[in-house]
């Protein structure tokens, strides 16, 4: 009797509806989750550099050793599970371990006494996030029908970011209401994050993906297509300008705003970021990803331009808040893209490629940032990254056809 060709399920016989017109239920549950892991998260993150420095006495270069080792963790591990998930067949443990991971993780932030200490923490909560990210997205991918799948990244990144805008307000409330005391809030962050692993048991188990062994044990590259590897390579080149996020923040500091209103600049960003993801996800299955992305590398420019042309902290908040709807119009877009132009069994690695890549990029970009910022002017890695992503928005209309990710039938 012949064996069964294995087949993927559709979304529309493998889900049931979540209370949401057009997003189904995994896609509901993940954002939800996403939506309180990242509460739990940005609890910690604006904190986590005062109490390195003032509660443990951690120099600035072990405070930039610390977040470059866990992004550096995570970018790999983004890779690995991504591989690791389509050779397995199976995404939800690989979710469930990594979500589990960081949530154990938060609150150990409590018992760091010596920097080394926290250094590991950070660790094992970058590698959570390693480990979940690919096979999450790959998740949100199977079980959502090609017309609407950035409608439905678009509503998974905007309630992960509306959990950033609240965690950081959370946070700095409990500090001054616990008189300053970062290690009660380190535990009482951990409780969210909690939360939502406990969530993921009533996400749908199923294995939307070819059986392990009829997929090869080496990454199946030339599989992936040269849509992907021209996607992944505009983005790379994009990458270079794109520092990380504190330089920013450095550079509002730079430009006379207060630590208060820094974190407000941040928090508005964070807003913008949040409202602006749904929508963009909507107008990229109407429009095509590519003409949403092109929009965002341009719009990432004009802010990265103004931040290095800026003389004074009067641009800030206008600039966070257009660099607000950048986030909206890339990042969640670029995972729908991907999932479009792969095969559906390899959706989990060819994400975890893309997130690795570009994040291990990011990483290079910020050593290369605050090297420009020493050795030249502050304003010099913003106009690094302005130039950059004009040129990625050429290479992006040049390359990649106007309908990549909108030509695969099916899902």
């Amino acid at each position: 009797m012949a064996t069964p060709e294995p087949r993927v399920a559709t979304p529309t016989e493998a889900v049931p509806d979540s209370p949401i017109p057009g997003i189904s239920r995994p896609v509901f549950v993940l954002s939800l989750v996403s939506f309180l892991t990242d509460i739990s998260s940005e609890m910690i993150y604006p904190l986590v550099p005062l109490f390195l420095t003032s509660v443990l006495g951690a120099p600035l270069a072990a405070v930039g050793l610390i977040e470059g080792v866990a992004e550096s963790t995570a970018s790999v591990l983004k890779t690995v599970s991504g591989w690791l998930s389509d050779r397995l067949g199976m995404r939800k443990p690989l979710v469930v371990a990594g979500y589990a991971l960081s949530g154990l993780a938060k609150p150990l932030m409590a018992a760091a006494y010596v920097w080394p200490a926290a250094l590991g923490v950070r660790f094992l909560d970058r590698a959570g996030k390693g480990i979940r990210t690919a096979p999450r997205d790959a998740i949100i991918a199977d079980a959502t029908p090609e017309r609407h799948r950035g409608r439905a990244f678009g509503f998974h990144r905007g309630m992960d970011t509306a959990g950033a805008v609240i965690g950081p307000a959370i946070g700095l409330g409990l500090l001054a209401l616990l008189d300053q005391d970062f290690r009660l809030v380190f535990l009482i962050a951990g409780l969210p994050a909690l939360g939502g692993v406990a969530l993921l048991w009533v996400l749908p188990e199923r294995r939307p993906i070819a059986a392990s062994a009829d997929i090869p044990a080496r990454v199946p590259l030339r599989e992936l297509g040269r849509p992907f590897f021209v996607f992944l390579a505009v983005m790379l080149v994009f990458a270079v300008g794109n520092s990380s996020d504190a330089f920013l923040i450095l550079r509002s500091k730079d430009l006379g705003l207060s630590n208060t209103a820094t974190v407000g600049a941040y928090v508005l960003y964070n807003t913008i970021y949040a409202l602006g993801s749904a929508p963009a996800g909507v107008a990229s299955d109407r429009l095509g990803a590519r003409p949403v992305i092109t929009a965002g590398l341009g719009v990432f420019a004009l802010v990265y331009l103004g931040f290095g042309l800026a003389s004074g902290g009067a641009l800030v908040w206008p600039l966070f808040a257009v660099y607000g709807v950048y986030m909206a119009l890339t990042d969640g877009v670029a995972k729908a893209l991907i999932s479009n132009v792969v095969p559906a069994r390899e959706r989990a690695t060819a994400i975890g490629i893309y997130t690795g890549a570009t994040g291990a990029m990011i990483l290079l970009s910020s050593v290369l940032a605050g090297a420009l910022w020493d050795l030249i002017d502050p304003s010099a890695p913003f106009l690094l990254g302005g130039v950059t992503a004009l040129a990625a928005l050429v290479l992006l209309v040049a390359l990649l056809p106007r309908d990549a990710g909108v030509r695969r039938n099916g899902i």
